[in-house]
């Protein structure tokens, strides 16, 4: 057994007392919360990837930070799509997905103090936003959504195309044995 075990049991029974405790007096004092609202719902989702990263955080797990961003990121689209009411940007916007991945990978990798990790955090996002405006274009027309960069959107594919060239040649060749060749 780890050393660091009933620190780490400590630390999840703590948060677990006090996340009971807190759900046990909304049902006590259902109008306590009442200040959310009723179109506050996605809050709650919001709260809970918040709550993740928390429990990452206090039991030194910075792989807790990837369901995290996924589940706050999903808490702040669905609160976007609630108060706008275009719930058919569903259509395109599960293109964002990756990006709360690369979001989640990101701060794994600042947490841990992995330069590749970040890296890859941070070209999860710009692919994901890629996508997000790409299939925006495409599909927005279908559904009634806004559409980004009109007719131009094909220069994202171009963009995207030429970072990836770019990050090719940049990069060391990869052996067989998957370490870089000197």
């Amino acid at each position: 057994m780890d050393e660091r075990t009933p620190v780490t049991a400590l630390r999840f029974g703590i948060i677990l007392i006090l996340l009971g405790g807190l759900f046990l007096l909304a049902r006590a004092a259902p109008n306590l919360f009442g200040w959310l609202g009723v179109s506050s719902w996605p809050l709650i989702i919001v709260g809970v990837g918040i709550l993740l990263l928390l429990i990452g955080a206090a039991t030194g797990a910075a792989g807790m930070a990837v369901p995290a961003a996924i589940v706050g990121g999903m808490g702040m689209l669905l609160y976007w799509q609630n108060a706008t009411g275009a719930w058919q940007s569903w259509a395109y916007a599960w293109t964002l997905i990756p990006g709360f991945v690369g979001v989640g990978t990101l701060i794994a990798g600042l947490l841990e103090g992995k330069g590749q990790t970040v890296r890859g955090g941070l070209w999860l996002i710009i692919i994901s936003l890629i996508l997000f405006a790409v299939f925006s274009a495409i599909m927005a027309p279908f559904v009634g959504g806004p559409i980004f960069l009109g007719r131009y959107w094909p220069v994202l594919l171009i963009v995207l195309g030429v970072l990836l060239l770019g990050r090719a040649l940049v990069q060391p060749p990869v052996s067989d044995s998957g370490s870089h060749e000197q």
